[in-house]
């Protein structure tokens, strides 16, 4: 459940009274310096990040948790871990629309951080604008990104008949018993408006609700498996157990595409229901969090995982595979061998990022998610 955001005012005042605490010259704060603490998605989390971070930082103490959700890491710093947490891992619409308001995250610094953006990819290079808030500050710096749609062996289903009939692949009564859902609910229910025709980032009533909740019983009635774990999913598929199956992406299909199993792709359909786009794209931005007490070390290793080396290990970590924003930098992409940028359907990014909505707060979630869970249920 999305927490309702609180006024932009009040925000504001809670960034001017964080930076006055910060702003206090105190033994707290030297200490402070010798540590740093991210609250992240899976990945920054790693030995293969963090392990060079605390070589290159001699007597620094880093601290990194993984959350379970967005709405899960924002809250632990609602209820007062602005204290604990340096920097915070989330995906693009929080730091804008929730975080900054909030007076939850920190400003970073321009003149420090925009000339990266510099050699990022195009779709970030101009610069990305969820980055930033609407007063012009930059709020974060994207880093690991990717289309999430769904995926199909292309053994089975051909990838360019599964990019055109997009989420009407799940509607096909031939398709019954031969598909699976990964069950990442947030998600099921995005994609399940668009299956929809529906814009699932603008209010749902009436009957967009019914229409809803005839797709949701559709697909869950055509469903031969449903699972959270992608591993499964992605066995199943190799096995020919499915043929396909409804929620996935790069982030799903990459350990079996690295594994050899090619025939594994995250599809993005050719055209949607919202300005015609029928994909939706995940990226994740890392932001300072507004701590009373900073640690300069937090902006460092904003910096640190910049670097050619650290954002290939940022890409390829936790058995998950995902492409970066510096990519566009020919010392970062030069990381990459070519087994690895198939995995990461390299081939086709660029026009799948253009065919896709960016991830945003699904507006009315609550109606939506009692519809779903029925319909799973049933």
């Amino acid at each position: 459940m999305t927490v309702t955001r609180r006024r932009f005012l009040a925000g504001t005042a809670a960034t001017a009274a964080g930076l006055m605490v910060a702003g206090r010259m105190s033994p707290a704060r030297a200490a402070r310096n010798d540590q740093m603490n991210i609250l992240c998605w899976e990945g920054y989390n790693s030995d293969g990040v963090l392990g060079p971070f605390r070589a290159a930082n001699s007597g620094v103490t880093v601290r990194a948790e993984s959350g379970t959700s967005d709405p899960d890491m924002i809250n632990k710093l609602r209820a007062g871990e602005t204290s604990v947490w340096d920097l915070i891992n989330v995906n693009q619409p929080w730091a804008r629309d929730q975080l900054y308001p909030e007076g939850l995250i920190k400003p970073l610094s321009k003149e420090r951080f925009l000339p990266y953006f510099d050699k990022m990819l195009p779709e970030f290079a101009a610069p990305y604008p969820l980055a930033f808030a609407d007063d012009g500050n930059l709020l974060g710096m994207p880093q690991r990104y990717g289309p999430f749609s769904f995926v199909v062996n292309t053994d089975k289903i051909s990838r360019e008949t599964a990019e055109d009939q997009g989420w009407n692949l799940f509607l096909d009564p031939a398709m019954k018993g031969r598909y699976g859902v990964l069950t990442y609910d947030n998600w099921n229910v995005i994609h399940m408006c668009l299956t929809a025709g529906l814009n699932p980032f603008a209010a749902i009533e009436g009957e967009g609700l019914s229409k809803f909740r005839d797709t949701a019983m559709a697909i869950f009635g055509g469903a031969k498996l449903l699972t959270d774990d992608l591993v499964a999913m992605n066995t199943a598929l190799i096995n020919g157990e499915i043929d396909a199956y409804f929620t996935g992406g790069t982030y799903t299909a990459s350990p079996a595409r690295y594994d050899g199993a090619t025939n594994v792709r995250a599809i993005t359909p050719n055209s949607g229901p919202v300005d015609g786009k029928g994909g939706c794209v995940w990226v994740e931005l890392t932001s300072a969090v507004n701590n009373p007490d900073p640690s300069s070390v937090a902006e460092d290793f904003l910096e640190f995982v910049q670097t050619p080396e650290i954002a290939k290990a940022v890409a390829f970590t936790e058995g998950t595979y995902n492409p970066v924003s510096q990519m566009g930098n020919p010392d970062v992409l030069a990381q990459f061998d070519s087994e690895e940028l198939d995995a990461i359907q390299m081939d086709s990014l660029a026009e799948e990022m253009a065919r896709s909505l960016d991830y945003d707060v699904v507006t009315s979630y609550d109606a939506l998610i009692d519809i779903y869970t029925e319909a799973r249920r049933t």
